[in-house]
Order: structure tokens, then C-alpha cells, then sequence
């Protein structure tokens, strides 16, 4: 008898997946373990393995489609056996041309059918075949050359990859399984959380300098959230509201500060979660952090890596950015924005002076914390931030 093989619920609550790409046609052998498909979840491209070795009778959907978890992802029997809802034989050799296509894997750098590796994730190269575009002519603007979604619907207006993308009049393009959860999550968030926000200005001579001195003595950049966790931790012992979850009427404290930064990619905001964070030393954070951007821009972070935050740090600093208004996630009571520090006017003693201001941006859900107790922690934060020797080592 043929294996059914149902999408399996891969993730914390997972409902649904998008079909990226198939790495076996309908008709072409398949060994047990060996990658069967790429599907995109609310958090991140994920290969599945086949369950069973033999022959793939039956695709549950094509790519680019939508699927339930709990249907009918794949069929696969013996050589020769006919599925009966399944495709028709014309079916297969197209299926066998598209696993052949000059579009194809990527995820560790590999190369296509050309000589040269073209930097793209899956969610791109869909793209790409649905307009019929050729990612070796395109030129990719993003992190390391990798192309994005706008340079290749650039190159499908015939513009330049590094222009500004002008929509089709009228088109209507599908948001992505992470774009449609991120809009789901901040709705329920708006909704749901009455939202404050207030702002300090730390001086940041002193945190500045010393950044540069550690980078001098490891030999790497140190992310500024890593600086930034650390000033926080003993503030979020101290202020334990801002480290809990409202549930009800009722505050539940976490008994570790899981951390939750920001990273900007491609596809959309994703949050990996730094665990444990009062346990770690100023390189360790680090560490950590660099490795959850890399992958968090490959798109190669687990649903473990991405559930759980009890706090979330966003750098918008990084992209010039001052202040802003940040959502709080849901289950969280509280999120911190860092700007980027910029030299200001300042007085001191009574004369003008300039010095390196970091704009701060603290948003909270009033229901569990005041706008007094909101702006007693951020001044706490400033404190530590403007006193960097006093969490800097390690």
C-alpha cells in the first residue's frame, strides 16, 4: 500500500504552510530522510524529510500553494504505481523539468545550473519562475548579494536592481506566510494591549568608547544589543514587571530573562530569542547574536529559536532610525527601541557641549505598568548605560 504522508504540525502551533519547492517530482525516486520538500511556516523555511524510501506518486499541493497541516502532503509507493487522485502522467515530466530548472537550491550557497552562485532564498526564487525571470542576469542588493524580492520584481519591470520598484497598477500579490503572521500578531497586539510610550537620551561617550576598546582587544564588532542586554539585566531584576506575561488577572513572572531582538530581513521582521540571558557574559551575547542574525536572514532558524521572548530589544539605530512607537509582542508586558547615537547639543554645568546622544524608546502595556513605573526603569537603564564599566565585563 502507498504511504500517505500528511504535513505534520513542525511548529508551536502551526496551522498551515506554503509549499516553496519540491526537490523530488512526481514519478522520481526518493530515498527515507531524503529532503522531499521546502515549505514556509509562520517562522521560517523548513525541509522536510521523506518518511518512507520508493517512488513519489502524489504532490498534496503545487508550490506557491497553501496547506493544512493534517493533509495530504505526499503519496509515495512502489515504481510503476498509480496513485488514484493523484497527478496525471503529463504532470510528471514537468515536475521533472522544474527540479531541474536554473532556479534551484540554494540554501547553503550551493550553485544553480551556472557557474556562478546566485544568493537567493526560496520564497525569491518562487518568485522568480511565477515572472520567468533568470536570477543569473539579476544583481542582488541585499547582505552579501543576496537578491531580494524587489530586485527581482525590478527586474521584471525592466528597471534598474537597485532603483525603487514602482507596484503594476492593479496587481494584487499574495503576502507571505510570514508576512501574514506578522500582520496577525500585530493586530492582536494593537488590539488587544493598551499601548505606552516614553522616551530618554543617554549619553553615550563613555558606552561608545568602551565598545570600541573591547572590539580592539577580541578583534570583532560587538553588536549594541549585546551592550544593551547587559545594562538591562540587573533593571529587570530590580523591575520584574517589565520581565512577565499577563495572563487574565493575573501577572506571571518569568524566572529568566529570554530575550527577543529584532532582525530585519528580506522577507520580514523575525525575533530570535537570546535564552537565558542574565547567564551570559558581553561576549558570549555577542556571539549569540551575530549567529541568530546570520540565520535569521537565511531564513534558517527553528521554531525553537523564534517562540518564548520575555523581553524584546529592536535596534532601529542600526537602520538610522531614532525613535519610534514599538508594538509590545503578545505575551510580553514591555519592548525596548534603540536609536542610534548621534553627536547633540548638550548642557553641562552650565555650557554647551557635544556629546553622543542614544535615543530610547520604552513601550509597555498599561494595564500591568504605569507611566511612572515606565519611566522609573528606563531612567534606571540610562544609569547603567551612561556607567558602562559596571556590566561591560565578561
Amino acid at each position: 500500500m502507498p504511504y500517505v504522508f500528511d504535513l505534520p504540525d513542525i511548529g508551536d502551533g502551526l496551522t498551515e504552510a506554503d509549499i516553496v519547492r519540491w526537490h523530488v517530482p512526481v514519478g522520481g525516486p526518493v530515498e527515507a530522510d531524503q529532503v522531499l520538500v521546502d515549505v514556509e511556516t509562520a517562522k521560517a523555511v523548513v525541509e522536510i524529510p521523506a518518511p518512507a524510501g520508493g517512488t513519489v506518486l502524489h504532490h498534496g499541493a503545487r508550490e506557491g500553494e497553501t496547506l493544512a497541516v493534517g493533509a495530504v502532503l505526499a503519496v509515495i509507493g512502489r515504481a510503476g504505481e498509480v496513485w488514484p487522485d493523484g497527478d496525471q502522467p503529463g504532470e510528471v515530466a514537468t515536475a521533472s523539468q522544474r527540479s531541474s530548472s536554473p532556479v534551484g537550491d540554494d540554501r547553503a550557497g550551493g550553485q544553480p545550473s551556472g557557474d556562478a552562485p546566485v544568493k537567493a532564498l526560496p520564497v525569491v526564487r518562487r518568485l522568480a519562475r511565477e515572472h520567468g525571470i533568470d536570477l543569473s542576469s539579476v544583481r542582488g542588493t541585499g547582505p552579501g548579494g543576496r537578491i531580494t524580492r524587489d530586485d527581482v520584481m525590478a527586474a521584471v519591470d525592466g528597471g534598474p536592481p537597485d532603483g525603487d520598484v514602482a507596484p503594476i497598477a492593479g496587481e494584487r500579490v499574495r503576502l507571505s506566510m510570514l508576512r501574514r503572521t506578522i500582520a496577525g500578531h500585530m493586530t492582536a497586539s494593537w488590539r488587544e494591549i493598551p499601548h505606552v510610550t516614553v522616551f530618554h537620551d543617554a549619553d553615550a561617550t563613555r558606552l561608545l568608547a568602551g565598545r570600541r576598546a573591547l572590539a580592539a582587544r577580541h578583534g570583532r564588532s560587538i553588536p549594541m544589543e549585546a551592550l544593551v542586554i547587559r545594562a538591562l539585566v540587573p533593571v529587570l531584576e530590580e523591575f520584574r514587571v517589565f520581565n512577565a506575561t499577563l495572563d487574565g488577572d493575573e501577572l506571571v513572572f518569568h524566572p529568566s530573562l529570554d530575550v527577543g531582538i529584532a532582525v530585519d530581513t528580506d522577507e520580514g521582521l523575525l525575533v530570535p530569542v537570546i535564552r537565558q540571558s542574565e547567564k551570559l557574559g558581553l561576549m558570549e551575547l555577542a556571539a549569540t547574536i551575530a549567529d541568530l542574525g546570520v540565520r535569521g536572514k537565511a531564513r534558517s532558524l527553528g521554531p525553537d529559536d523564534l517562540t518564548g521572548a520575555t523581553f524584546t530589544v529592536s535596534n532601529i539605530g542600526a537602520l538610522g532610525g531614532a525613535r519610534g512607537t514599538p508594538i509590545v509582542p503578545l505575551g510580553t508586558t514591555a519592548i525596548l527601541a534603540i536609536g542610534r547615537a548621534t553627536d547633540t547639543p548638550v548642557v553641562r554645568d552650565g555650557a554647551v557641549t557635544v556629546a553622543p546622544m542614544m535615543p530610547l524608546s520604552l513601550g509597555f502595556d498599561h494595564r500591568a505598568i504605569d507611566g511612572g513605573l515606565g519611566q522609573r526603569f528606563l531612567n534606571r537603564l540610562v544609569e547603567n548605560l551612561e556607567e558602562p564599566a559596571l556590566f561591560m565585563a565578561g
